[in-house]
């Protein structure tokens, strides 16, 4: 399956990596819970700023000029 152009903005990629990170961080401080992994979702998705939730919502955060539209 070809994937799309971005749909995940600047602002979008920041806010994802902060969850990510602490999601994770979970795994080794504070409750120390397995599901932290679940982190590595927002974190990929923010690395290759394309979200396919996104797309099955119509959905688009980054500008058109930057999106490669």
């Amino acid at each position: 399956m070809k994937m799309a152009g971005k749909n995940v903005g600047t602002m979008d990629q920041i806010i994802r990596i902060v969850i990510g990170g602490v999601l994770i961080a979970l795994v080794y401080v504070g409750p120390r819970t397995s599901w932290g992994w679940i982190g590595i979702v927002p974190l990929v998705t923010a690395i290759v700023s394309w979200c396919p939730l996104y797309r099955v919502f119509g959905l688009r955060t980054c500008k058109a000029s930057k999106c490669g539209r």
